[in-house]
């Protein structure tokens, strides 16, 4: 099992703005969930939050909304960020693979995540996230996709079918594209999946 340690150092070393997964503004799928209505303000946990922003959008919206990171320095931006946005968001410094809640919430947010736990991890990582998730509860995955290129964190539909379904209802799959915040586009797939 990884610590993950490395990633306070990136947060330390780079300014948020040189970062490709921080852009400044909560992700297009996240907002269309919120908007459609197919996600409404519950408890709501962010995994992986780095700086903010999608838990501050969440909690703009009245999600109740916890957000989660390794990263002590991502934390410090965090807590910034809903400061200055007048929102309240209860921000924990910690790792994915030993969740310290034993609350369950209702809707789980994995922007970016699962896609950088490394493969011998997986197992642990997905059985965090069915501990604290009730049933019937949602969860979107946005995780990078095989048309980036082959890669051990480069997904096809089929392989993420084939990791989630038994535990989870796929509710929606969509491929997209995103002009990440270094200049690149990047393909992804957003998963919309209510636990079984």
């Amino acid at each position: 099992m990884s610590e993950y340690r490395e990633w306070d150092e990136i947060y330390r070393r780079h300014s948020v703005e040189d970062l490709p997964w921080e852009m400044g503004r909560p992700r297009e799928y996240l907002v269309k969930l919120v908007e459609s209505g197919k996600v409404s303000p519950c408890k709501t946990l962010d995994l992986c939050s780095g700086a903010g922003t999608n838990p501050v959008y969440l909690a703009s919206k009245g999600f109740r909304v916890t957000g989660i990171d390794i990263s002590e320095t991502a934390i410090g931006m965090a807590e910034k960020k809903a400061d200055e946005a007048g929102v309240m968001v209860e921000f924990v410094q910690g790792n994915f693979l030993n969740l310290p809640f034993r609350e369950e919430f209702d809707f789980l947010v994995d922007i970016g995540c699962f896609h950088n736990v490394r493969e011998e991890d997986r197992e642990r990582y997905l059985s965090e996230v069915l501990r604290v998730l009730k049933k019937g509860g949602k969860y979107y995955l946005m995780c990078f996709s095989e048309r980036n290129g082959k890669a051990w964190n480069h997904f096809s539909r089929e392989q993420i079918e084939e990791i989630f379904r038994p535990y989870f209802i796929i509710l929606d799959m969509e491929h997209s594209r995103s002009l990440e915040n270094d200049g690149i586009v990047r393909y992804f797939y957003n998963v919309l999946m209510e636990k079984r």
